[in-house]
């Protein structure tokens, strides 16, 4: 049976070694990470907000403002 002890190190030592690699390379990606946000602070996906649905009345109103104003560019349009 072979030496299984010396085997044992020799994992014992890979895994030492691949642990150091990862320190380090997390370290790098912080590093580089922080060189493209703005003012250091971290990028965060914007959170959605939800919507407040719109009574009828409002619509009503934001859809006679809209045709106000393309009556509004319409006529200037004719005029030229």
């Amino acid at each position: 049976m072979p030496n299984l002890s010396g085997i044992v190190q020799q994992l014992k030592t890979q895994r030492d070694r691949a642990q150091m690699e990862a320190e380090r390379l997390n370290a790098a990606v912080m590093a580089l990470g922080n060189l493209g946000n703005r003012g250091g602070r971290l990028r965060r996906a914007r959170a959605v907000k939800k919507r407040k649905p719109l009574s009828a009345a409002a619509r009503k109103k934001i859809a006679a403002a809209q045709r106000a104003r393309w009556a509004q560019w319409k006529a200037a349009r004719r005029g030229k």
